[in-house]
């Protein structure tokens, strides 16, 4: 199994960045995918970022964070992040790490989230 622990979170005004990390552990070897997704209040869970491979150097991302988010891996500490520039009121929303290898479970496994709140 994977387990997967998300940290970064936090209140910053609009304009402002963060660094959200994930850390990997367990069967970490196998991953093939990691990924980002968020949550807002009332709404439903959508991607944010994806970054496959060993290299890590397929990344995608959703339209509306292209050009603020930048997700990579450091492979040496099995973790991921999400850099996140000039946030905006909307990205506020509860942050989950999402990782998938071979024998996964359905969805992948998922962190606890991190709450991240943009407001002046």
């Amino acid at each position: 199994q994977v387990q997967l622990v998300e940290s970064g979170g936090g209140l910053v005004q609009p304009g402002g960045s963060l660094r959200l990390s994930c850390a990997a552990s367990g069967s970490t070897k196998s991953i093939y995918r990691m990924a980002w997704y968020r949550q807002a209040p009332g709404k439903q869970r959508e991607l944010v970022a994806v970054i496959l491979g060993i290299s890590g150097s397929s990344t995608n991302y959703a339209d509306s964070v292209k050009g603020r988010f930048t997700i990579s891996r450091d492979n040496a500490k099995n973790t991921v992040y999400l850099q996140m520039n000039t946030l905006k009121p909307e990205d506020t929303a509860v942050y989950y790490c999402n990782a998938e290898n071979v024998g996964a479970p359905r969805g992948g496994y998922w962190g606890q989230g991190t709450q991240v709140t943009v407001s002046s």
